[in-house]
């Protein structure tokens, strides 16, 4: 067991980064409740940097905490924060207090999204830098939906028979805008055949599900 006092160990406490999704669920859960709405909320947990800081804010916070990232890099982290958000709100020509709330109205619970909602990824040649962390998390842990050599060449490009629009190549994807989804409003889903359909179907009612509501 390390580290030890005295030879011994033992389980200590959850924070730092692992604790963001928790925290953000529970920020936008206060901030969407009716009863809790209207109630001044602080957000804390797993905030390192101003993205981090954006994402509570645009959740509902007022204004955000930072505890671990402090004692792990200082107190400088502040200034950094505070620089990278006020180049956010310049960029994306906001005020602190339109960014406050701005994402609670669409958050929602799971069993309510659209499941008829088809989208693609889609890889900007011209950005790309062929690192192939896309390539790498969607044929390891996804859908195997991203080339790594095209005509024998290193190129990374989205298979639209088998991409599900997870996102996960966005997410890791180190260049600003070089992998965007597009949405599917025509034809069939290259993946599964079916005709799109642009009528709105959640899990409370599609097919798929044996309990679904019957209008």
């Amino acid at each position: 067991m390390y580290p030890t006092t005295d030879g011994m160990g033992t389980h200590g406490g959850y924070c730092g980064e692992a604790v963001k999704p928790i925290a953000l669920n529970m920020v936008a859960e206060i901030a969407r409740t009716k009863e809790t709405r209207s109630l001044p909320i602080s957000g804390i947990g797993g905030i390192t940097d101003w993205r981090d800081a954006v994402d509570f804010l645009a959740l509902g916070a007022s204004n955000v905490q930072v505890c671990t990232a402090a004692m792990v890099y200082g107190f400088k982290i502040i200034d950094d924060l505070v620089d990278g958000l006020s180049r956010f709100l310049d960029d994306k020509q906001l005020t602190l207090d339109k960014l406050i709330g701005k994402a609670v109205p669409s958050v929602t619970d799971w069993q309510y999204l659209n499941l008829n909602y088809v989208e693609k990824a889609v890889i900007d040649q011209d950005l790309c830098i062929q690192c192939g962390r896309c390539h790498v998390v969607c044929e390891d842990t996804s859908h195997q939906a991203i080339t790594h050599t095209v005509n024998g060449e290193r190129r990374f490009e989205v298979i639209d028979s088998e991409c599900v629009g997870c996102n996960l190549c966005v997410s890791v994807c180190p260049v600003d805008g070089c992998i965007s989804m597009h949405q599917l409003t025509e034809g069939s889903d290259p993946r599964t055949g079916e005709p799109i359909s642009m009528e709105k179907a959640d899990w409370t009612t599609h097919p798929n599900n044996p309990m679904r509501k019957t209008k």
